[in-house]
């Protein structure tokens, strides 16, 4: 199934907007934003993360990681500083071949970065980087570590231009892709309504007038909103 939702994903290249819709909402890393427009990736996530303003953490954990992963970096205790830069992200995405690079942080060397057109997501930039130093693994930070590793063991990252969208273990089912398949049918829809029909977005997507005349819809969008007629009357 796994496999399956990151196939479906990137062929029909649904956006981490419709992913968030078909999981009732939720499941975006908080105020990641892409670096560099134009991105599309999905793929299995990768967890380091690195903490008390050091990127030692960061550099022992990233030796060796697997290749397509989309590798997520978070972070402890390194507010305002830059977590990684070019150097890094060039060992990641080039050398160790990862889809992307997610940060719960900042990065810096942001000309390069940009130049090289990473596809990369963070919080933002500072020219102010972590120091390279040995930190110790204390034991509230070994605790959520291990709660941040079971949460996204086996996740997939969506990641795009409004942001990067977790569906967690738990999530991935054949449920889920029907609900993928559905939020693309009614986005489909909405636009042919608001587009074609000329109908204002109250009269598309609060009232739903198609589902009250559904021969407004060319056969092909007919066809394919019937299968669903029965959960939606």
């Amino acid at each position: 199934m796994h496999s399956k939702i990151i196939e479906t994903i990137r062929k029909n290249r649904i956006s981490s907007t419709e992913v968030a819709d078909a999981l009732g909402k939720k499941g975006a890393i908080t105020d990641v934003i892409p670096l560099n427009s134009g991105h599309f990736v999905v793929g299995t996530v990768h967890y380091v993360c690195t903490w008390d303003e050091s990127n030692w953490p960061l550099h022992e954990q990233i030796q060796d990681f697997p290749e397509d992963s989309i590798v997520y970096v978070d972070t402890i205790g390194c507010e305002g500083r830059a977590i990684f830069g070019d150097l890094v992200a060039k060992s990641l995405l080039i050398y160790g071949g990862a889809k992307g690079v997610v940060v719960n942080g900042l990065l810096r060397d942001i000309h390069r970065l940009k130049k090289e057109n990473y596809p990369i997501w963070c919080k933002g930039v500072s020219p102010i980087g972590c120091f390279n130093r040995e930190v110790t693994l204390r034991p509230e930070i070994e605790q959520y570590q291990a709660l941040q590793r079971q949460k996204f063991s086996d996740a997939i990252f969506v990641a795009d231009d409004s942001g990067c969208v977790v569906i967690e273990k738990a999530e991935q089912s054949e449920e889920f892709l029907e609900k993928l398949e559905f939020i693309e049918l009614q986005e489909d829809i909405w636009y042919f309504c608001t587009d074609t029909l000329k109908l204002s977005t109250y009269e598309t997507i609060c009232k739903k007038i198609y589902l009250q005349k559904p021969e407004l819809l060319p056969i092909g969008l007919k066809e394919r909103l019937e299968k669903y007629m029965g959960e939606l009357s």
